[in-house]
């Protein structure tokens, strides 16, 4: 089997109940065949048979780039509900997805659609709003402990989120009032969090389209990649990933997948610091782009990025779909979403 292969399998076992078995493959090179051989996954380069994989146990593939793969491996994935996220090949960039039919509970996306119009929603806002704010503090709170050199800069950053989670605590505010406490909070946190890396890094701001720098670079893959996560565990229960409650609904965009990535933003920032501050990644392992603007990782260092990302999603992934779970039984009134 070729190396990009053998790395991918490396990266696919996962443990549940004890058992290995395959939960997620990525496939990154350009001269790959994928095609449908019985249950399994067919791998073919230069004509060649390189390997299999059994499809029953995958529940997401991730295809970067130009991967040849027929029309009736996407039909059994779809069939078996197994996630399909499609990247571009030079900056990741995310370009679709498929996945099977949503879950025959309608009922579910009837409260659901109901709810988006009841007081349920800036409930459910301030919910996330919470979490995501405390989430920053804590992890400011902790990288504290270990940079002396930057108590100020993040000591002021905590006392501002401090107030506002109290605030918001405190408030019955609306989505636009609550959307700017937010704005605010994350302002106060990423000042803080830029300074929490190397200068030679180049990161003074948040920016996404397209990333500047290799942070942003990565914090943009990796909140992509937690979004598409997220999707996929709302189409599981059964939800509707338009429909939000705290993002506004815009055409095309899963607002219910953004909402409940919001709480989980501060992992993701935290995963990629120690990513850097583990010398995983370095400038070196990125480069930029002379036709069009923006930063990216490079190929040979996608290598280290599919293990490292999967390794922090096999911990997570319990919780994202727990996540779910429990929005759909609130949508319920408290009863299971999957009983019916």
């Amino acid at each position: 089997m070729s190396s990009a292969l053998r790395y991918s399998r490396k990266t696919r076992p996962i443990s549940i109940s004890g058992d290995m078995v395959m939960s997620t493959i990525y496939i990154d090179r350009k001269d790959v065949h994928v095609k449908l051989d019985g249950n399994a996954l067919a791998f073919y380069a230069g004509g060649e048979r390189q390997g299999v994989v059994p499809i029953h146990p995958l529940e997401r593939v991730v295809i970067v780039g130009n991967v040849l793969i027929e029309t009736p491996v996407l039909h059994r994935l779809a069939d078996e509900r197994t996630g399909v996220i499609f990247l571009s090949g030079k900056k990741l960039v995310f370009r679709c997805m498929l996945h099977g039919r949503l879950h025959n509970n309608g009922i579910l996306r009837v409260r659901q659609y109901e709810k988006s119009l009841t007081d349920f929603a800036p409930v459910t806002a301030r919910d996330l709003v919470l979490r995501k704010i405390k989430g920053q503090r804590d992890f400011l709170d902790e990288a504290r402990a270990g940079r002396p050199d930057l108590r100020l800069e993040l000591t002021t950053a905590i006392n501002v989120l401090e107030k506002v989670y109290g605030t918001v605590q405190e408030e019955t505010a609306g989505i636009e009032r609550l959307r700017g406490m937010e704005g605010g909070a994350s302002a106060s946190y990423f000042a803080a969090f830029t300074t929490m890396f190397p200068e030679s890094l180049d990161f003074n701001r948040r920016d996404r389209r397209p990333p500047g720098d290799p942070v942003n670079a990565l914090l943009s893959l990796c909140y992509t990649m937690l979004h598409f996560e997220m999707v996929r565990e709302i189409g599981m229960i059964g939800l509707d990933p338009v429909i939000g409650f705290y993002h506004q609904f815009d055409y095309g965009r899963e607002s219910l997948a953004c909402d409940l990535v919001e709480p989980y933003r501060p992992d993701v920032d935290r995963l990629v610091w120690e990513l850097f501050r583990g010398r995983v990644f370095a400038s070196r392992d990125f480069a930029e782009d002379d036709e069009r603007p923006g930063c990216y990782l490079k190929k040979e260092a996608r290598k280290r990025f599919y293990p490292a990302y999967e390794e922090w999603a096999k911990a997570m992934r319990p919780f994202w779909t727990e996540e779910a779970r429990t929005l759909a039984r609130r949508i319920m009134n408290g009863q299971d979403p999957l009983s019916e």
